[in-house]
């Protein structure tokens, strides 16, 4: 018959795995580093997914295929269940890389000598495509956007930037602008976002994080205070 389904792009796709946990019916997975439909039955071809995915992979199309079988996705859905409940049990549920979690970040004592220092990093995940923007932690959030070559430069860097602040961290030559652009977009205009600074790199293409930065808070409408900080690759901050 045919019937809308989803089409996913491999091309495109990153292997996030966020539309994973938005399809109800468990017709994605992630197979070998790619989201896959698993099976074209198990898919209503409503599209739930189509919102979550950072890098507009997936998209609805039309073409002769199985009908959808509500009994096979309650079989699947059955499967998961029981599943998720055996994880928890052992205390493991979800894929490390995008699970959410708020974590302990309370200010760190000063370490004695020769003893490792305390992170101060307060939530996870934190790269820009792996963080949905209904994230509970982005809720009333100082939000800190990052480069990513920022902390491995500036050794100070959870001391100076990471108290009491959320992070997500880009690379906005290697990774897409436009994914980012629209992500914190959505960031800043579902939640109460109290501040944004930018950390960025002193090399020219780093700048783009910054305009990604000024651009969705004047797409979100938002009015709060930013603040960008500037990293040399020596590591001084200027």
């Amino acid at each position: 018959m045919i019937r809308n389904i989803v089409r996913i792009d491999e091309d495109k796709c990153n292997g996030c795995g966020l539309c994973v946990p938005a399809c109800a019916e468990g017709a994605i997975q992630i197979v070998d580093g790619k989201a896959r439909l698993v099976a074209d039955n198990l898919c209503d071809g409503l599209g739930a997914c189509l919102g979550d995915c950072p890098r507009d992979a997936i998209t609805i199309e039309q073409r002769d295929t199985d009908a959808f079988d509500e009994e096979e996705v309650k079989k699947v859905q059955a499967t998961q269940a029981a599943g998720i409940a055996a994880k928890s049990a052992h205390g493991h549920g979800g894929c490390p890389s995008s699970r959410l979690m708020k974590l302990d970040s309370k200010e760190a004592k000063p370490a004695e000598e020769g003893a490792s220092r305390q992170s101060r990093l307060g939530n996870w995940p934190v790269q820009l495509n792996l963080v949905p923007p209904t994230a509970p932690f982005l809720a009333e959030a100082d939000l800190l956007l990052a480069a990513d070559c920022a902390p491995f430069a500036y050794a100070d860097f959870h001391r100076d930037f990471l108290n009491d602040r959320t992070l997500v961290i880009g690379c906005p030559k290697l990774d897409d602008g436009q994914a980012y652009l629209d992500k914190l977009t959505r960031m800043l205009q579902e939640n109460d976002i109290k501040s944004l600074t930018v950390v960025r790199m002193e090399v020219p293409c780093c700048s783009g994080l910054v305009t990604i930065a000024q651009q969705a808070l004047a797409a979100s409408g938002k009015q709060i205070p930013f603040e960008t900080v500037t990293i040399g690759i020596k590591g001084e901050r200027r």
